[in-house]
């Protein structure tokens, strides 16, 4: 099973990052991006990649320890960044080290359980937007139009252990199918 674990916006702040990657999705060379869908956008606390299934027990025990370990937090969504000219991104603002100790717990927790986490990159609170296709494209102009983006706070409340499905008819466009398999409270 491809998994990853995830905190998910809700709905309200959502709509809000909606208005305005439409206005963003009206930029020039905005047709060679892979914008990601709103069912997509979540931050990724820890990509776990193929996991067996016999370790999915453990893995969710752990995965609720964590979630306990750590209270619900208020953030909210806003400016933007970039990694290189591949990745197109919104960020956090709010408590952003809490949402960093809830990752560094999960990844400890996965490892725990047996699964081989990527520990080269550090945890950078993000909600990917878009994606450079085959073509390069500046995303220079996105990031500078997302500079003054500031969502609604919210309150990060759950912890969800996701299942990725990947596209297998090669139709183009086609998007990974997410499935939530638990979820926990945060701090309960």
């Amino acid at each position: 099973m491809r998994l990853f674990v995830a905190v998910n916006p809700p709905e309200p702040a959502v709509a809000e990052l909606a208005s305005a990657v439409h206005d963003l999705r009206a930029l020039p060379g905005a047709e060679r991006l892979r914008w990601a869908e709103r069912p997509g956008w979540h931050f990724t606390l820890a990509f776990l990649g193929e996991v067996d299934e016999a370790l999915l027990p453990e893995l969710t025990e752990r995965l609720g320890r964590a979630a306990h370990r750590h209270p619900a937090h208020a953030l909210r969504l806003a400016g933007g960044g970039r990694f290189g000219d591949r990745v197109l991104w919104v960020g956090a603002e709010g408590e952003v080290e809490t949402l960093r100790g809830l990752a560094r717990s999960v990844i400890a927790g996965a490892r725990r359980a047996g699964v081989v986490v990527d520990g080269t990159h550090s945890f950078h609170p993000h909600l990917t937007l878009a994606r450079s296709g085959g073509g390069r494209v500046s995303l220079r102009p996105y990031v500078a139009a997302l500079v003054d983006f500031r969502g609604r706070e919210w309150r990060a409340e759950h912890l969800e252990l996701v299942r990725s499905r990947l596209p297998g008819g090669g139709v183009p466009g086609e998007r990974p199918r997410y499935e939530t398999i638990a979820a926990w409270e945060l701090g309960r």
